[in-house]
């Protein structure tokens, strides 16, 4: 019997996360649909294929500089689909709110929820609504699921990945995280971040039939870490990262610096992180750069085989100095409902 209780930091997309996932719900609800390591399933129905996703979307504060929890919760939603080699089409809403929220408000997240769907060329097609007592919501909760087709000319996901493969991001890392704790005003800091939350669909799109392209993922709770720690994992090879090529935001460097945060495990909401052949990855950067969410893409590292078979995989990170250091997999939670 598996003993404890839930964390927090259950919820960090880190460690902890997983083992929810793979020793709690994996061994009730196993199918070959669901045993994938990818962001989203792909299902046959008649004859034909579509893609599904889901998420659950908990952020606080509600609204925050770059967004809020409506057109989070449509990003995330699209952003799943994307790096799964799909396009979204349709979505699935459902709000559970707290009593004595402000209507109000309701109704302006509500307007930022259409618009940013419209923006993104899909559409809220069912959804329902709770109402659940006074001090027991959170304010605003909201879950999607998002359908749609797949556009990538091969299956992408890990198992594909082999060494020597390049590693890709578009943008710098960590400025949701960063923007969503400058917002709840927790360390008396300021500074003018704003969340990247955005559509990737351009840029996943910019790459669907690129020879070469083995994985993508949008680097969301654990931040690029935890992706390249899972693709460690999974491959059994170690991922080797240059911190001198990793774009970064000055600002939020320098809050992670101040308050002893990793950069690298911090959330990001309209980033990609992708695996291709290192032979095509000039031609992915000169794909992403004609695009204002991938002006600043760089090739951050590489895929390597382990230098003893005995060893475990891990992700290692070349320093600005010269040294190396192991990146550990998120443990604990610094920032929890960061999306």
């Amino acid at each position: 019997m598996i003993r404890g209780q839930v964390t927090l930091a259950h919820g960090n997309g880190g460690r902890l996360t997983r083992r929810l996932i793979t020793e709690i719900f994996v061994p009730h609800l196993s199918n070959p649909a669901l045993d994938v390591d990818t962001d989203a399933a792909a299902v046959r129905i008649n004859g034909g294929e579509l893609l599904m996703t889901t998420d659950s979307f908990t952020v606080q504060p509600l609204e925050f500089p770059g967004g809020d929890i409506g057109s989070l919760a449509v990003h995330g939603t699209v952003n799943d689909m994307a790096v799964a080699g799909g396009v979204p089409l349709y979505i699935s809403l459902n709000v559970v709110i707290e009593e004595g929220f402000e209507l109000a408000r309701l109704e302006r997240i509500a307007a930022s929820l259409g618009n940013t769907a419209r923006a993104c060329g899909v559409a809220v097609v069912c959804g329902d609504t709770k109402v659940v007592p006074r001090g027991h919501g959170g304010g605003l909760y909201l879950s999607t699921t998002g359908v749609g087709y797949r556009v990538a000319s091969s299956e992408l996901g890990p198992q594909a990945i082999r060494e020597g493969d390049a590693i890709l991001i578009s943008g710098p890392p960590g400025e949701h995280g960063t923007a969503v704790l400058l917002a709840r005003e927790e360390f008396d800091l300021r500074a003018p971040v704003i969340s990247d939350s955005a559509s990737v669909l351009p840029l996943t799109q910019a790459l669907a039939d690129l020879p070469g392209l083995r994985f993508m993922r949008d680097p969301t709770r654990g931040g690029l870490a935890t992706v390249a720690a899972d693709i460690a994992r999974i491959t059994g090879r170690n991922v080797e990262l240059d911190q001198s090529r990793i774009p970064t935001n000055v600002q939020v460097e320098a809050i992670c610096d101040m308050l002893g945060f990793e950069m690298l495990h911090l959330a990001c909401e309209g980033r990609v992180m992708a695996v291709i052949e290192a032979e095509q990855s000039r031609r992915a950067l000169e794909l992403w750069r004609q695009f204002p969410g991938g002006a600043d893409a760089a090739i951050i590292g590489r895929v390597t085989a382990l230098d003893d078979p005995r060893d475990s995989p891990m992700v290692v990170l070349r320093t600005a100095v010269g040294g190396e250091r192991v990146l550990e997999e998120l443990e604990h939670d610094p920032l929890p409902r960061i999306c």
